[in-house]
């Protein structure tokens, strides 16, 4: 009778999911994020990261891999009672001993607050080399580990590692057997980002057609960005009806990286006719999360990386300076209060024109005539390569001249 219950609750809440068409953020910054070389986290610093992620209103983190190490084990346990919102998941191998470790890493926090992530290979390439087993062998792993995993827990979700280079026919039947097996949640990663979004497309359209259990679990989507589209295959996906997307702030990750949380949640911001879908992302709260995350983990964000990036806001020509200062929506995409950045930079240099030099000198109490304009345009251009011209050297610039 319990037993009932409980896949009855599964069911109606998957469903209703399912029906509000909405998004749901899967952020995994501090797992698959952080291993990215060089972005190593303290569990203190993965605590402060989970609490703006929790600001940020994702639907679940990927809090870290029990199974790995201790160092893992203690940062899930500082975010038990703490992190409250949402769903909180540890990564396992479709090993029995792995589910045990984020059983006990996870005690505590509510059953509808706590959840395991199964990954196991199933291309060729990891059929043969990797885990030298055939079709028959791994599906067995698999089924074996996903029954286990949902005696201990309702949250189950499992994903075929490699799954864009998986034989799509075996792919199927892979999921298949996990959601009969007990996955409330199907992944579909591109391991080594070797996807376009019309290839991703046509993956999540078999799926949806092969996959006759499909409306007893939710599918999620995770891409890496080897070939700098796993925003554009995210996208395609949510296009297509995937409920789950996984991403990290600032696109941290293996090799070249993961979907960008907030390029995504961005795209569906200012799209909300192409998209059609629901999210609950808090816009204004991505500017800081990135800056947050950049700080902690040591992986300073690009100056041309869209959202956080210090050139967002930023110009020198004279031309936009001119029409941003007219109309900040000449030359933005969007406002930056809208991801909660400090505001529009003005960059005087070479490049610039005469309405910003003199809204900076009018803002500096300095002679802001055309004449003096003029004067300090001239002398800014005279600057040598790279230099910067900040108040201080304005403040010479302007009065050059007038002792």
């Amino acid at each position: 009778m319990h037993d009932r219950v409980i896949e009855t609750v599964r069911h109606a809440v998957i469903t209703h999911h399912k029906r509000s068409g909405a998004v749901l953020f899967s952020d995994t910054t501090l797992r698959d994020g952080e291993q990215m070389p060089g972005a190593t986290l303290e569990p203190d610093d993965k605590l402060q990261i989970a609490r703006a992620l929790e600001a940020a209103g994702v639907h679940s983190l990927d809090a870290g891999f029990p199974a790995s190490s201790e160092q893992d084990i203690q940062a899930i346990r500082k975010m038990i009672g703490v992190i409250r919102k949402p769903v909180l998941t540890a990564l396992c191998r479709t090993v029995r001993s792995d589910v045990d470790a984020a059983d006990r890493a996870l005690d505590g926090n509510p059953d509808h607050k706590r959840g395991v992530s199964l990954f196991c290979g199933t291309s060729p390439l990891h059929r043969r080399y990797k885990l030298e087993k055939s079709q028959a062998e791994v599906l067995n792993i698999i089924t074996d580990s996903i029954g286990y995993a949902s005696e201990k827990f309702r949250i189950v979700a499992f994903s075929p590692e490699d799954a864009s280079r998986t034989e799509i026919d075996f792919l199927c039947r892979c999921y298949v057997e996990a959601i009969d097996c007990g996955a409330t949640t199907i992944g579909f990663p591109d391991t080594v980002g070797v996807l376009t979004p019309e290839k991703a497309v046509d993956f999540i359209r078999a799926i949806q057609d092969r996959v006759h259990n499909l409306d007893r679990a939710l599918l999620a989507v995770h891409f890496h960005n080897d070939l700098g589209l796993a925003v554009a295959n995210t996208l395609a996906c949510i296009r297509e009806g995937a409920n789950v997307v996984q991403c990290t702030v600032n696109g941290i990750g293996e090799r070249a990286g993961n979907a960008s949380l907030e390029e995504v949640a961005m795209a569906l911001a200012l799209h909300p006719d192409q998209y059609q879908r629901s999210f609950r992302i808090d816009t204004t709260q991505l500017a800081p999360l990135c800056r947050l995350v950049a700080e902690l983990t040591g992986v300073m964000i690009p100056r041309m990386k869209p959202v956080g990036g210090a050139n967002v806001f930023a110009t020198e020509a004279g031309i936009h300076q001119d029409g941003l200062l007219k109309h900040p929506d000449t030359y933005l995409p969007f406002h930056p209060e809208t991801v909660g950045a400090d505001g529009i930079r003005l960059v005087l240099g070479r490049h610039s024109g005469r309405r910003a030099v003199a809204h900076r000198l009018e803002a500096m109490g300095l002679d802001s005539s055309d004449k003096a304009v003029l004067a300090v345009v001239e002398r800014i251009k005279q600057q040598p390569k790279g230099t910067v011209v900040d108040d201080e050297l304005l403040r010479r610039l302007a009065t050059a001249g007038t002792s």
